[in-house]
């Protein structure tokens, strides 16, 4: 057999397998597969007068989510110096391919002290990235017009320990039942999809808690 054949035999082989070998470490590897350790996110909004804390379990790109958003805002606006409001991270990842990154912009957010903000603007401008190839290029846009500063926002986006933060919100989810997005807990007690269909019924149950925590 010519030698140059078997020469060139071998680079193809070995280039073959370099290919295979990051394919595979690709698929294995995906956002949630990171192994650093990291504690659940704690991004509060409210003055907890009352001592009453509601948590919501969210995906940023989950229709539902973008839906019960602006009900779940009034509702807690209307209540903010009664009560403590949790955002959780839940992304469905094998239906909603951009919500991790959604989540990773909101993270990366939080870090120059405005995660509440950046949450507002994935929800209220959704369609602007819930289907898009790109959408870091939105969330760039989104985090300048909040007056990120941009390296870091995008430094922080990529990091690991962002990674891992979502990671932790996602795996006490996972332990607490959430197998849905949005789930909400009111002191701790799971509310019913109706208890969150308007602004009114959600406020009636936020106000049957603070009445209940009050009467303690």
């Amino acid at each position: 057999m010519d030698k140059r054949f078997i020469v060139i035999l071998a680079i193809l082989v070995l280039g073959l397998g370099g290919l295979f070998i990051f394919t595979r470490n690709k698929a294995t590897a995906p956002g949630t597969g990171t192994t650093q350790k990291a504690s659940v996110s704690n991004h509060k909004e409210g003055k907890n007068a009352k001592n009453v804390n509601l948590v919501v379990y969210g995906d940023f790109q989950c229709s539902a989510c973008e839906q019960i958003y602006p009900i779940e805002k009034q509702a807690v606006d209307s209540h903010i110096n009664d009560i403590s409001f949790t955002f959780r991270h839940f992304p469905l990842d094998t239906i909603h391919p951009n919500a991790r990154a959604a989540s990773r912009a909101a993270e990366a957010a939080g870090l120059q002290g405005k995660f509440f903000e950046m949450h507002n603007s994935l929800y209220q401008n959704q369609s602007l990235w819930i289907n898009s190839s790109l959408p870091l290029t939105v969330f760039e846009q989104l985090a300048k017009s909040l007056g990120l500063n941009l390296d870091k926002f995008k430094t922080d986006f990529a990091s690991e320990s962002v990674n891992a933060t979502i990671n932790a919100d996602y795996q006490e989810g996972v332990s607490k039942g959430v197998d849905g997005t949005p789930t909400y807990y009111l002191n701790g007690k799971k509310l019913d999809n109706k208890d969150i269909s308007s602004v009114e019924k959600f406020s009636a149950k936020i106000d049957e808690a603070i009445k209940a925590s009050t009467n303690k």
